[in-house]
């Protein structure tokens, strides 16, 4: 058996989740919590075998988290379940520490699928992105090749410029000032071969995939 802890700020998240993985006999629910802070006390007290959660907890930056969790409790397998494009944000939580990124438009089998896998020690991304991964895009170029240029932060900036966030909210949103966003931005310029912070937003949506 399994044993599984949800995090997520909406309690019908909570509530469905739990509803759905109770009638597995394979999967245990040690527990729901719906902020930053009770994570880490209900970690310290009761460390699952996967942890279900979402990017955008209260307290606490998601990709921060995941690199906690993993310094923390290693032992405990971390599964993103977010309404994130995972086209954008799944390398990044991947090269975080995560085991796993899925989607919650995801069906009752492929999220019960997902938990199987990570627990087991493996990566769990879905198969749109496993092909484009291994597909080519412009110029010769395949999508793992530019990820891998870019550091966890790098990706984490270009997650932000991408979503109209402008210097001083990245800044605030990672916790680091305008300078070093400033610093990151030229970095990214020159790892994408790009010559403006336009042309970087489009280079970075090119690396989406449209799953609608």
């Amino acid at each position: 058996m399994y044993r599984v802890l949800i995090a997520d700020h909406h309690p019908i998240i909570l509530e469905g989740v739990k509803c759905v993985l109770q009638n597995n006999p394979a999967l245990q629910v040690t527990g729901r919590v719906g902020s930053g802070t009770q994570l880490f006390n209900q970690l310290e007290k009761d460390a699952p075998d996967v942890l279900i959660i979402e990017l955008d907890l209260p307290q606490i930056n998601g990709i921060n988290a995941i690199r906690r969790i993993k310094q923390e409790y290693p032992e405990v397998k971390t599964l993103i379940f977010s309404s994130h494009p995972e086209e954008m944000y799944a390398l990044s939580a991947i090269k975080a520490g995560a085991a796993g990124y899925i989607s919650k438009n995801t069906d009752n089998e492929t999220l019960e699928k997902a938990i199987y896998q990570v627990a087991r020690g493996g990566i769990y991304l879905n198969r749109k992105i496993t092909e484009k991964l291994n597909s080519g895009i412009s110029r010769g170029k395949s999508l793992i090749t530019k990820f891998k240029k870019l550091s966890t932060r790098e990706s984490e900036v270009l997650n932000l410029l991408s979503s109209g966030k402008r210097n001083k909210d990245i800044a605030e949103a990672l916790d680091i000032n305008e300078k070093t966003v400033s610093t990151y931005k030229t970095r990214l310029l020159k790892k994408l071969k790009v010559d403006n912070v336009a042309d970087l937003i489009t280079q970075s949506r090119l690396l989406q995939l449209n799953t609608t």
